[in-house]
């Protein structure tokens, strides 16, 4: 590997897995002093914005601010609705000025991973995603076997001797359950250590809140289209819903269907910002969405995901002729292509 190439390797992690979780903990706290204000960035979801909120508190008293800062629109109705419960104070990032923070934290992503995080220099960095190149940070805790950035942040807790208010609790406990889903995907036993914890801890009627909360008024109309548009051939179910105010009304879509008896695939796709984003869905047995989305898309923009779960997202530009005019049965021809 040459010099160049070094480099742009983030910080060696193997140290990580040989230290304690009090010497873990010990050396991110002996990064912050008493004049810092700190700076923590995340791409905001539920196990973003639990892992801020325990950050937060882990630097409580030891730091002059903290200020917890997104650049996505929240619009997922189960998030939206978490903040508000729990009383989560956040800023979007582009209204903070970066440059007067002393330090700054990333936590449940990388620097590489948004073009509004490219110019940021991170003094920390706490992820369970799969390490990525480009970066380098004084303290970094990746850990890509875990299921959830929160689980870590309970365990930078209780190494702290912190026992977490009921919010944050509540917040890290609904965290750990989205992203592991309810332990159906891969999870450590560390994960279920923390979850148990935060049983105790957690308030069970807001989980449930923030869990049902799921569906906005305006968003029904779209099952009826989906309803109306939907084609079953093979075991195969395909929908293409035109354009959608986000993203995520394809997700609820695709989650609906993929709960229908001999229904094998769900693809679900829509218009948005310009953007053809198509929704994979499968029980991962013996399939892979994650692998078919990147056969299908790969070269048109970007695509990937897990064996249960995948998603594409291709500029409109990029589309051939003959999918501009893009419909259900275009996602049918395509898919069925890449079966053959």
């Amino acid at each position: 590997m040459s010099e160049k190439e070094s480099a742009e390797l983030p910080k060696k992690r193997v140290s990580n897995k040989k230290k304690t979780a009090k010497e873990r903990l010990q050396e991110f706290w002996s990064l912050f002093s008493k004049e810092d204000d700190v700076l923590v960035v995340i791409n905001a979801d539920p196990d973003a914005i639990a892992s801020a909120m325990a950050v937060k508190r882990l630097l409580r008293y030891r730091v002059k601010n903290v200020t917890i800062a997104y650049p996505n629109e929240i619009r997922r109705l189960n998030n939206v609705v978490m903040m508000d419960l729990l009383k989560i104070p956040m800023e979007r990032l582009h209204t903070v000025k970066v440059g007067t923070y002393s330090k700054k934290v990333m936590l449940d992503s990388q620097p590489t991973h948004l073009p509004a995080f490219e110019n940021i220099q991170f003094d920390v960095v706490i992820d369970h995603h799969p390490a990525t190149r480009g970066w380098v940070a004084t303290f970094v805790d990746i850990r890509k076997e875990w299921g959830a950035t929160a689980s870590m942040l309970v365990e930078y807790l209780r190494a702290a001797g912190m026992k977490p208010s009921v919010a944050l609790a509540t917040a890290l406990f609904y965290a750990i359950k989205v992203d592991t889903q309810n332990f159906e995907k891969k999870a450590t036993l560390s994960d279920a250590i923390s979850f148990r914890y935060l049983f105790n801890h957690a308030n069970m009627n807001l989980v449930r809140k923030i869990e049902l909360s799921s569906l906005r008024r305006s968003e029904l109309n779209y099952f009826k289209i989906a309803m109306n548009e939907m084609k079953v051939s093979k075991q195969r179910l395909y929908v293409h819903l035109g354009r959608v105010p986000s993203p995520d009304v394809l997700v609820l879509i695709a989650d609906f269907f993929n709960q229908v008896h001999d229904v094998a695939w769900v693809f679900v796709s829509g218009l948005h910002n310009d953007k053809l984003v198509v929704i994979f869905r499968c029980d991962g047995y013996k399939k892979n969405a994650g692998s078919l989305a990147e056969k299908m898309f790969n070269e048109l923009g970007s695509a990937g995901g897990h064996r249960q779960a995948a998603r594409a997202e291709v500029p409109l530009k990029n589309l051939p002729a003959e999918m501009q005019d893009f419909s259900t049965r275009t996602l049918m021809r395509l898919t069925t292509k890449h079966f053959k």
